[in-house]
């Protein structure tokens, strides 16, 4: 599948209110109603920094609660254990502020303090409850990185070390109600953690394309995102204060954002996931070690023609940056060729425009690698 069938049927959903600028954290006070009762959901980095500080006396102290817990890859028992403390303190708004993880954490919270069950992630995800996910909490999304875009999808990622499985909360209530763009609050993002969000950002745009589920609006959001990254992540790395080339990445992260929360992932998403739950090895350079191979295969098959210099670009740059190499200090090749068979069982697997099975993964992974 090269060009899309503009005869082929498709919807188009996305309810997130984008209000983008420098300074606009600013304007925080002005999206919360005066009766509410906010938990700012946060990280003790944030806290050490001031922002934590800042942020609550913008709200006002009386009617905020703080949880500044959150940590990388947020685990299920934690979630669990977040729900039954916040579940009957009245919250009627969550405020996140921070990265994918604290984004994910306020989403899934939003749902769990309205769902009447103890534990509910363990009964849903562990226990194989049926269940559907009530009305959620208003949730205002403030990213401090620029990759997952979670601030505008629909679906939070829990991972449980329990089980080693991820988990997926999806569905129209997990949509943030706002989204909150400040490229000022991505400027102290060290060098590491703006190259591996990057990363992950151009990995969305890049797997929302090679989808079953593409669409024209979501390449529309793909192409873009993939031209803004193009631009700004090689300058950026070397310009970490730039405000300009920040805020070009933090609008290529929503933007893919938007791409797959029409399509979701496909394969390079699955092939990450056991790597990140069993090495630890951070998401965004965990499922873009093989993008520049994927690319090479599929730019006359499978990605429309139209992208041609874009593509290049983008794999000039991944080229440069050499995900391949970094991930090999996290885990060797044997090692990942050992969880190959956790790989297919994603169902990200299932959005891939190829048929995937053990052989093409493992040639996947070898090809990936030996850069």
């Amino acid at each position: 599948m090269t060009d899309l069938d503009l005869a082929s049927c498709w919807t188009h959903h996305n309810p997130v209110r984008v209000i983008a600028g420098a300074g606009k954290l600013s304007q925080l006070p002005e999206l919360v109603s005066d009766h509410e009762k906010i938990l700012l959901v946060t990280t003790s980095g944030s806290t050490k920094r001031g922002l934590t500080a800042y942020i609550s006396n913008f709200l006002g102290t009386e009617r905020l609660l703080v949880h500044d817990k959150v940590v990388s890859n947020p685990q299920l028992d934690d979630l669990d254990k977040a729900t039954e403390e916040y579940r009957n303190q009245g919250i009627t708004c969550i405020v996140a502020v921070g990265g994918g993880s604290v984004l994910d954490t306020a989403k899934i919270l939003s749902v769990t303090l309205h769902i009447n069950l103890s534990c509910p992630l363990k009964k849903i995800f562990r226990q194989r409850l049926v269940h559907s996910w009530p009305c959620s909490l208003k949730v205002i999304a403030i990213p401090t990185t620029s990759g997952t875009g979670a601030e505008i999808t629909p679906f939070a990622t829990v991972w449980d070390k329990t089980t080693h499985r991820k988990y997926s909360v999806s569905g129209d209530e997990v949509y943030p109600e706002i989204a909150l763009l400040d490229p000022e609050l991505t400027l102290t993002l060290p060098y590491q953690e703006t190259l591996y969000t990057a990363l992950d950002a151009i990995s969305h745009a890049l797997e929302s394309l090679w989808n079953k589920n593409r669409t024209l609006v979501s390449e529309a959001f793909a192409i873009q995102a993939l031209i803004l990254a193009n631009e700004a992540l090689p300058l950026v790395l070397n310009n970490l204060d730039n405000i300009s080339l920040r805020a070009k990445m933090q609008y290529a992260a929503m933007l893919a954002g938007l791409a797959i929360s029409q399509t979701r992932t496909a394969i390079a998403h699955a092939v990450s996931y056991p790597l990140t739950i069993n090495f630890g090895v951070p998401h965004g350079l965990a499922c873009s070690f093989t993008l520049l191979k994927l690319i090479e295969a599929h730019q006359e098959s499978i990605l429309p023609k139209k992208l041609g210099f874009i593509l290049n670009d983008t794999s000039t740059i991944l080229n440069n940056l050499n995900p391949s190499k970094r991930i090999r200090q996290y885990a060797d090749y044997h090692q990942m060729l050992a969880l190959i068979n956790e790989m297919i069982e994603s169902s990200r697997t299932n959005n891939y425009t190829s048929y995937v099975d053990f052989d093409n993964i493992k040639l996947l992974l070898i090809t990936s690698l030996m850069k």
